[in-house]
């Protein structure tokens, strides 16, 4: 039997606590349903989205790694394959073989996924710059 790990003491919450809690996750929810429906009326899922703006936010370089993008998306390497294949049966990204490394996969954007991938970030900044002063991380003592 594993021994039990004590509890550390936790302050109690109060009313305001909770209420900021609860406005913080409402907005973030209202903004992941805005993007919800933006992706999916171009056409694409928001995993999709996810992928092909990671890749293009991938910092110092132009492709990202099926491991790399398992870590941004917070999801499974085997999982990011079959995303990745689905992404590129649908023309969005490619794989190719690393020139110095032929044991790893980069993940490029084709023009298709960078021209939606373009407009939906468009979209989506937009909505951030209305949200801003509402989507807050809360002030919690």
């Amino acid at each position: 039997m594993k021994p039990s790990t004590p509890t550390p003491a936790l302050t109690a919450l109060a009313k305001s606590d909770f209420a900021a809690l609860s406005e913080f996750r409402y907005q973030m929810r209202r903004y992941e349903r805005f993007s919800e429906n933006a992706v999916q009326a171009e056409g694409i899922t928001p995993l999709q989205y996810l992928l092909l703006l990671h890749v293009k936010g991938f910092p110092e370089r132009e492709w990202a790694t099926v491991g790399e993008l398992a870590e941004r998306l917070q999801a499974k390497p085997h999982g990011v394959v079959a995303l990745v294949s689905r992404c590129e049966a649908g023309g969005l990204v490619e794989r190719r073989v690393n020139a110095q490394d032929r044991r790893r996969v980069e993940v490029h954007l084709l023009p298709a996924g960078e021209a939606i991938l373009t407009h939906l970030a468009a979209i989506h900044r937009a909505e951030l710059r209305a949200l801003q002063g509402k989507f807050t991380v809360p002030h919690l003592p």
